[in-house]
């Protein structure tokens, strides 16, 4: 089973404004699919590239992740007609930190303000460099759920 192990930060302010000046983030659109229960199912849009993206329940810092290159065009279709309006807008930068690589969001729309690092591990024990530029973990906390950022986007907090 593929799995997906991460932690999230939010990101220092004037750290996350020099990376909005900066060139080189990738611009990405998720569409969130209507579920029942604990799972959820996105197509997303990052750069050129599409995908279909289905996750288990969260449970700890862990949950099942399986992931689907698709055509570009088709995750657009299924972000246009099949979401209901349940889309994120980010850009992503990539900034590698000793041995990991972080992946800085930098949303839009009703979720402008909102700046959250996420670091991908390969079990929950496993250490990492923690740089200075990220301040309280969020891992636990479900408002910062991509999932849940559709329903009660961070204007609204």
């Amino acid at each position: 089973m593929a799995k997906e192990i991460e932690r999230k930060f939010l990101v220092e302010p004037g750290f996350a404004a020099t990376l909005a000046t900066r060139e080189g983030g990738t611009a990405v659109s998720q569409g969130y699919l209507p579920v029942s229960g604990t799972s959820t199912v996105r197509a997303r849009i990052y750069g050129d590239r599409g995908f279909l993206t289905l996750k288990g329940a969260t449970r700890g810092i862990s949950r099942s992740e399986f992931e689907y290159e698709i055509p570009v065009a088709d995750a657009q279709e299924i972000i246009d007609t099949l979401c209901g309006g349940q889309v994120i807008e980010k850009t992503r930068h990539i900034v590698t930190v000793g041995q990991h690589k972080w992946e800085i969001d930098i949303f839009s729309g009703r979720n402008r303000g909102l700046v959250v690092a996420e670091i991908e591990l390969e079990s929950e024990a496993e250490e990492f460099e923690r740089p200075d530029w990220v301040t309280a973990e969020v891992t636990g906390d479900p408002r910062y759920y991509n999932a849940n950022l559709v329903d009660t986007p961070y204007c609204d907090w």
